[in-house]
């Protein structure tokens, strides 16, 4: 068994290890993407409160009316993504910050945006207990994107919408995938877009859930 001390306790990584398997029990992910799971302690992104479900299939509460995805669905958004050979990633709504941490497992440059600057200040604060220094942070309104770094490899919309915004494709390198919760007909399905020049291939995965975009920042 696998133990690491951080700041806040001691961590149990045969846990980690345990839901990257019993995931991909339920959805078959590959290897990569099962590697990150179990190196990635869910415990440090759940509320005091709910330390308990962290290792369990189910999203979990936190402050400003957000939420945890399931760590099953984070699953389910990072195969979406292909990782395999992609060096930079892009995440609109950085939230508790765990899908980024699973991110920096798998890329080399990883970016999250966050609106509301609450949320963003906690999640900045695991990142540096867990010494992710390849995770980039800013708070703004995620619907704009990060022009600066663009185009990114990958793009990752952590809430759902009825499209992602045009100008994101702008940032998305060519022969690269964004993936986002798209609404439908009363229902969200995680969507792939894969660019090709000017052309945009869409493929409906899995149903999903999560909050819906909001524009504009909180403070």
């Amino acid at each position: 068994m696998i133990r690491r001390h951080l700041q806040n306790g001691t961590i149990d990584m045969h846990r980690c290890e345990q839901l990257a398997q019993e995931i991909h029990s339920v959805f078959p992910i590959s290897a990569e993407v099962q590697r990150a799971i179990a190196q990635t302690q869910r415990e440090i992104f759940v509320p005091t409160g709910f330390k308990h479900h962290a290792y369990k299939l189910d999203a979990l509460p936190l402050s400003s009316n957000q939420w945890i995805s399931s760590p099953l669905t984070v699953a389910k958004m990072t195969e979406a993504l292909s990782p395999q050979g992609a060096d930079s990633v892009l995440e609109i709504g950085c939230g508790s910050g765990y899908q980024a941490a699973v991110l920096s497992k798998l890329f080399r440059r990883v970016f999250t945006i966050e609106r509301i600057e609450k949320l963003l200040i906690e999640a900045k604060a695991r990142f540096e207990t867990l010494e992710l220094k390849n995770i980039n942070t800013r708070f703004d309104d995620g619907n704009r994107g990060w022009r600066t770094y663009a185009p990114y490899d990958r793009i990752l919309f952590s809430a759902s919408a009825k499209e992602p915004p045009v100008h994101l494709f702008d940032q998305l390198a060519d022969g690269g995938i964004l993936v986002a919760p798209i609404e439908e007909s009363g229902r969200q399905v995680i969507t792939r877009f894969i660019k090709n020049g000017t052309k945009i291939k869409v493929q409906k995965l899995e149903s999903c859930l999560f909050v819906p975009v909001k524009s504009g920042v909180e403070r």
